[in-house]
């Protein structure tokens, strides 16, 4: 029985439709890679370039060679084999490669009849139903040339795409746009041929007139062109021409008529004169801003300058109304008042940069005060170990009595006094011995080993069958009992 297919396809060649069904399920990525080429409109006008009769038929290559091709991943990919996809009929659909695993692009095969030697090699993913497997057929016994590629070769016009099992898929660009852009070229192309026509045409005729030399007559002289001037003479002030004698040694005429041209000579020496007057005239057009630059900016900082004063006074007028009728003298006589911050930071300048690398910090108050504790701590251990526990009682007595004592000779009862010293004569004995420990795990704990128990079991049952045998009159002996 043979696998449910999810997907249909359909191609428009130039010998008849070919309906393709898709096994989406086993092989998803060339089923993905087939309809997704399909939709950007990759197998439009590609023809079948290779026929083997009784075989197969191939497809799918645009340069028509059986060497190109893409896949819609950009890149060759990996083979779909399926245990229960094999190639026992013809109309079998699948991908074709180049001879190595996992080299599939954008070509696929149609088989003639049945090929069990594919199997394993190439990804199977659709089946030819119905009559158009007939149009097939039709392809393989085409005109064949001596390389096996068909004289006349069918193309496929397009791909309709009826059943699509992936959603998802977003093709780059769609059949329709496809179309519209090979439509655009091909309009650009007859527009750019339009246009070197034309161009063409404007070439001189003279040489091929050969109605001149049939009729006899002369050929046409070539036309010429005058050209007209570039200037517009109504506006010449004086169009006549006059004639003038430079001057070279007087000043320049103010007159309204125009400086005759000088000589070449002096041309060329009074020619470096000009840029030096342009450049000391931007020199003194520099100097007058920057001038006027720091005019401006001294007259802003003093009218700031004044802006300030006039505030300050104005502070100082406020301050006089809040504090009272005290003299400004009175007031600088006053003592400044402390910082806060100064303060603060007083407090902490005593110990800045001690914790810094090659200083030693002063620890003597410290280990003063260690060595003081220490010795309050040594003068109220007890020396010797208390032996008995009544001595003990007697001790734990004497130190309440002690600190009734306290209490009542020094601080009133219910005042909390800093100066508690009773922890440190409290020491921590433990017994010389463990028997005390040993006697209490024997009393507590019960080890059982069962082997013990089986002996003693034994044992028993065994004592049992003797007192049995004794009350019975009989004599036990090795083991065996005999009756008296």
């Amino acid at each position: 029985m043979a696998l449910p297919t999810h997907g249909r396809v359909i191609l428009d060649t130039t010998v008849g439709e070919i309906e393709i069904e898709l096994w989406s399920k086993e092989a998803p990525k060339a089923c993905r890679n087939f309809l997704a080429l399909s939709m950007e409109g990759y197998y439009d006008g590609v023809i079948f370039h290779r026929v083997v009769p009784g075989f197969l038929v191939q497809t799918g290559d645009k340069t028509g060679t059986g060497g190109g091709g893409e896949s819609f991943y950009g890149e060759p990919f990996e083979d779909e084999i399926h245990p229960r996809l094999r190639f026992p009929h013809r109309g079998i659909v699948a991908m074709a490669n180049n001879g190595t695993k996992n080299s599939n692009d954008s070509q696929f095969f149609i088989t003639l009849d049945r090929a069990d030697e594919l199997h394993g090699k190439h990804t199977v993913f659709g089946r030819c139903v119905g009559d158009t497997i007939y149009n097939v057929m039709k392809i393989g016994e085409m005109e064949l040339d001596a390389d096996g590629r068909p004289v006349y070769p069918p193309k496929i016009k397009s791909v309709r795409i009826v059943d699509n099992p992936f959603d998802d898929i977003v093709p780059r660009i769609t059949a329709a746009e496809k179309r519209a852009q090979q439509r655009a070229k091909e309009q650009a192309q007859r527009e750019r041929e339009e246009e070197q026509r034309r161009r063409g045409a404007k070439k001189n005729v003279k040489l091929l007139s050969f109605g001149a030399d049939e009729d006899g007559g002369e050929e046409e002289e070539e036309t010429t062109f005058k050209k007209k001037p570039i200037y517009r003479p109504e506006l010449v002030s004086n169009p006549e021409k006059v004639t003038v004698i430079p001057d070279f040694v007087s000043q320049p005429s103010t007159s309204s008529r125009p400086k005759p041209p000088a000589p070449p000579e002096l041309a060329a020496e009074a020619k470096p004169e000009k840029p030096k007057k342009k450049e000391n005239k931007k020199e003194d057009d520099i100097t007058k801003i920057r001038e006027q630059h720091a005019r401006e900016q001294a007259a802003s900082e003093n009218s700031r300058k004044a802006e300030i004063e006039k505030m300050e006074a104005e502070i100082r007028k406020l301050q006089k109304r809040r504090d009272g009728p005290d003299s400004d003298d009175e007031a600088a006589r006053k003592k400044p008042k402390k910082s806060y911050l100064g303060e603060e930071l007083a407090k902490y300048s005593g110990s800045r940069g001690m914790h810094k690398k090659g200083r030693k910090r002063d620890e003597g108050d410290v280990l003063a005060a260690l060595s003081s504790f220490r010795g309050k701590l040594q003068g109220t251990m007890f020396v010797d170990e208390p032996e008995e526990s009544d001595d003990k009682g007697k001790a734990e007595g004497e130190g309440a009595e002690a600190s009734s004592a306290t209490v009542a000779g020094g601080e009133e009862e219910g005042m909390e006094v800093d100066d508690d010293t009773g922890f440190m004569a409290h020491a921590l004995h433990f017994p010389k011995g463990n028997q005390e420990e040993t006697d209490k795990a024997e009393r507590d704990y019960e080890v059982i080993d069962p082997r013990a128990r089986g002996a003693k079991a034994r044992e028993e049952e065994r004592d049992r069958k003797k007192a049995a045998i004794k009350a019975k009159g009989g004599v036990v002996s090795g083991g065996r009992y005999r009756r008296h």
